[in-house]
């Protein structure tokens, strides 16, 4: 996997652990691992911008995900039984730290692992995973929170 981290926000991210949580949620999704990645971390002002211009809502808001190759049935960077999947650009997760941190603070864990997890659900919507309806909200959720277990599992046996 080529995952990059571009950190723009200045403020202090576990990179390292993001790249190897990535590796960890793209190789349990069975993505080739020739797939590229990139993680972009901003301040509140440029998730501002983003958030209006892409989804017309005000104020920052703490991942916002750019899929760039389409994922198909038989192909992309998951296939299907038949067909090997193809190396893809999957395209951008966009974290916040700020928004983040305020997040960590009232659900009661630290920041980076608010990171990790909205890491972790700006990858699933990059392979078209959504949570509108609650039949999606709870494959979306409970998917989420088995890659993190598995990625905190894996991690704490090295």
């Amino acid at each position: 996997m080529s995952i990059e981290v571009n950190n723009e926000s200045g403020v202090e991210v576990g990179e390292e652990s993001l790249v190897s949580l990535a590796t960890h949620v793209l190789g349990e999704m069975g993505i080739n691992p020739l797939a590229e990645l990139s993680i972009v971390v901003v301040d509140e002002d440029v998730m501002s911008e983003l958030h209006e211009k892409w989804m017309g809502e005000p104020g920052p808001t703490d991942v916002l995900a750019f899929p760039m190759d389409e994922l198909r049935p038989g192909g992309g960077a998951r296939g299907d039984a038949d067909s090997p999947a193809d190396p893809a650009l999957l395209g951008d997760v966009v974290l916040c730290p700020e928004v983040a941190a305020r997040q960590a603070s009232e659900a009661g864990h630290s920041a980076q692992e608010e990171l990790e997890l909205l890491c972790t659900h700006g990858i699933l919507h990059l392979l078209g995973y959504d949570h509108a309806e609650p039949e999606e909200h709870k494959e979306m959720f409970g998917l989420q929170a088995r890659l993190l277990e598995g990625w905190r599992e894996v991690r704490s046996s090295r």
